[in-house]
């Protein structure tokens, strides 16, 4: 088994860019999670170009490219067999490589939900992209110009300021945008599945998605073959305020795990100060105690503190929000995940009657209208405290209310029929586009930079000065947040012990940020970007199981007192990630033809008593008549002339007559032991 980690996790810990890998195993070839990393957006400058403010001199004013490792690597490669995604941001690069003619047979595996938030993902950044291809005109066959010469070296540069790494100077993962079209073929390859749903890959590979409560329809991946059984974990949360909460216990005792939560890197704020004072107290509808055992390590794992963390950074959020709007600014809000939008929105409905204003707000996105409808459809992929307010009659999240009495609007674009009659300032906009380079952000932030009753609320991971570059000089008051984007690092030791792997494979840059237990029963093997690594086989032995016709079909017979053993005539075949043995088609023919085998010693006076009651004449060589316990020659004078020898060790049988010497074998096969 082989494992080569192709991309780190861009911004957000891994949320919008999660790593990827190959993983070869059993003679396939596997891509873990197809991710583009939109933080390189920030090097182009945004659309349309504003004269008058801003300095983009350093910045590329051309249609964009878009940075993906993990296409270009499996591109190198020559193809994978299969892809699995573990969430809606980890399929953002697929239509890259279905677009191919490599990729032609890849199948790709994704959860139901993950897969039509995806899709919709994937068609906003298309229009998106549009408005440069508007402004700058279509992609000209060839190498940009921006890509030549001295601008490549600045490019570069300009990469790595924003957190992109790449030691060779090599740009072959940044390519030009798929199309619509591309999308299209892309969903094609696409099989969506359920939690808990297992599905055979080729025979050899049984896969299983389980929620991993980061985000709806986000997953973690059990693979199980003959030889092994692995657990992708991609960024992980416990205990979810919106998710399904994390189904760890599907994940237990398998052989390998292959730890790719690089949130822990993220040092999130805990700054007192700023969550103190605003912070509210956690909601009853989050809180939850799901009656945990006595194991200290699943109640460390089960607790609700990432919850109530959480909680309070919003209820922060939502406090300078109401700051801003009492003093007559206008709020945006460039958040692209939608979990933090949901609860965002919940709290606005929750607390806007007990503040005295009244402001509209405006979702403002082409999957917005669609992706929130959605959320209310699929209650089974929801955390438990959401399902039981289904069966209690109550919406799901506020943002329902809101839209119920008039205080939500949702618009694709800022240009839509009904926006202008909409719009008031101050008002509340919330619009997916953190890089701050295309569509309504851009518009909104040329309206309102210059006013510092303004505010802008980005998420870290972020460069905002790179950000805001075209912009300045601004005043606008801007808030950078973090939110929880996966396993936090003093959690990792508890989920190693409850799951007992055999093997864990650890990211090397997070060595030092989450060392493992000292002394722990798992070995640990280090992984780092562009590095294959082999991985050792933790299984010396694998299970072979028998068809039951054919286990039907043995006529075992007792060797010793414990020991039984049958012969069979049968066909190795590989289903369901299990060797197992079944019949071939010519089984009644084999079953005539072929000769016993036989074992233990032979006894030379049942031998002649045997050869006498087939009717043959035989007798003792003379040579050894009388002897015992050493060789012994039986002589067969009729139906034909042979000898049989017999020692301790074999019986040999010189017969020139085939008819004789079938006799012989016959009557010599009834007084042994064989199968």
């Amino acid at each position: 088994m082989k494992l080569t980690c192709l991309a780190s996790p861009g911004s957000g810990g891994g949320y919008h860019a999660p790593a990827s890998h190959l993983l070869e195993l059993e003679g396939l070839r596997l891509l873990l999670d197809c991710p583009v990393d939109l933080s390189a957006l920030a090097a182009f400058a945004p659309v349309p170009l504003d004269t008058g403010s801003g300095d983009a001199g350093d910045l590329i004013c051309a249609v964009p490219y878009y940075w993906s490792p993990a296409v270009a690597a499996a591109a190198k490669a020559g193809g994978v067999d299969a892809v699995l995604v573990s969430s809606a941001t980890g399929m953002l690069g697929l239509p890259f490589l279905t677009r191919l003619p490599s990729f032609a047979n890849t199948k790709v595996y994704v959860t139901e939900v993950a897969s039509r938030i995806g899709k919709l993902m994937m068609a906003e950044l298309v229009e998106m992209h549009s408005q440069f291809v508007s402004f700058y005109g279509p992609d000209m066959d060839g190498i940009p110009k921006w890509m030549e010469g001295e601008k490549h070296s600045k490019l570069m540069s300009m990469l790595q300021k924003i957190g992109i790494e790449d030691e060779r100077n090599d740009l072959s993962p940044l390519m030009p945008l798929y199309s619509a079209a591309n999308i299209e073929e892309c969903m094609q390859k696409i099989q969506p599945i359920k939690y808990g749903q297992e599905v055979c890959f080729n025979g050899m590979l049984m896969l299983k998605a389980s929620s991993s409560g980061l985000e709806l329809g986000n997953c973690a991946w059990s693979l199980e073959g003959p030889r092994a059984s692995i657990t992708y974990l991609p960024s992980t949360v416990f205990v979810s305020a919106h998710a399904l909460d994390c189904d760890y216990n599907s994940l237990k005792e398998n052989d390998i795990i292959l730890f790719s939560d690089f949130s822990s890197l993220n040092v999130m704020d805990e700054d007192d100060e700023n969550l103190g004072e605003n912070a509210m107290l956690c909601d009853d509808s989050v809180s939850r105690d799901d009656g945990v055992g006595e194991d200290e390590n699943v109640q460390i794992l089960c607790k609700t503190d990432d919850i109530a963390e959480e909680i309070e950074r919003i209820s922060f959020i939502w406090s300078s929000i109401i700051d801003a709007i009492k003093s007559g600014g206008s709020v945006l809000v460039p958040i692209e995940r939608l979990g933090v939008i949901l609860l965002i929105l919940e709290l606005i409905s929750e607390t806007l009657h007990s503040f005295d204003v009244k402001v509209p707000i405006f979702i403002i996105s082409g999957a917005a209208e669609k992706m929130i409808a959605f959320t209310n459809a699929v209650p089974e992929w929801l955390c438990k405290p959401r399902q039981e307010k289904l069966f209690s009659g109550e919406a799901l999240f506020g943002h329902v209310e809101l839209l119920k009495e008039g205080k939500l609007f949702m618009f694709p674009h800022l240009y839509s029929k009904g926006m202008l009659a909409a719009w008031k300032e101050p008002c509340i906009v919330f619009c997916p586009d953190m890089s701050l380079r295309h569509g309504t952000v851009v518009h909104l932030l040329r309206r309102w930079h210059a006013d510092k009753r303004n505010l802008l609320i980005l998420e870290q991971g972020v460069d905002a000065e790179l950000a805001l570059k075209p912009f300045m000089p601004v005043s606008i008051q801007i808030l950078e947040c973090s939110f929880l984007s996966g396993i936090k690092a003093g959690k990792v030791n508890p989920l190693l012990t409850v799951l007992k792997p055999k093997l864990v494979l650890f990211p090397e840059e997070m060595k030092l940020r989450c060392p493992l237990k000292e002394g722990a029963p798992w070995p640990c093997l280090y992984y780092s970007k562009g590095k294959t690594i082999e991985v050792p086989n933790t299984r010396e032995e694998f299970e072979v199981r028998l068809a039951a016709n054919v286990a039907l079909g043995l006529q075992p017979r007792q060797l010793d007192g414990t020991v039984a053993v049958a012969r069979l005539r049968a066909k190795l075949h590989l289903s369901n990630g299990q060797y197992m043995l079944v019949a071939p088609k010519d089984q009644s023919d084999g079953q005539t033809k072929r000769l016993l085998l036989h074992w233990g010693a032979v006894d030379a006076g049942h031998v002649l008593s045997a050869l006498l009651e087939k009717g043959m004449s035989c007798v003792f060589s003379g040579d050894d008549v009388g002897l015992v316990g050493s060789e012994r020659s039986i002589l067969v004078t009729s139906p034909g002339d042979a000898l049989v020898k017999i020692t301790s060790e074999r019986t040999v049988i010189y017969c020139n007559d085939e008819g004789t010497s079938k006799q012989i074998y016959y009557a010599l096969s009834s007084v042994c032991n064989g199968i």
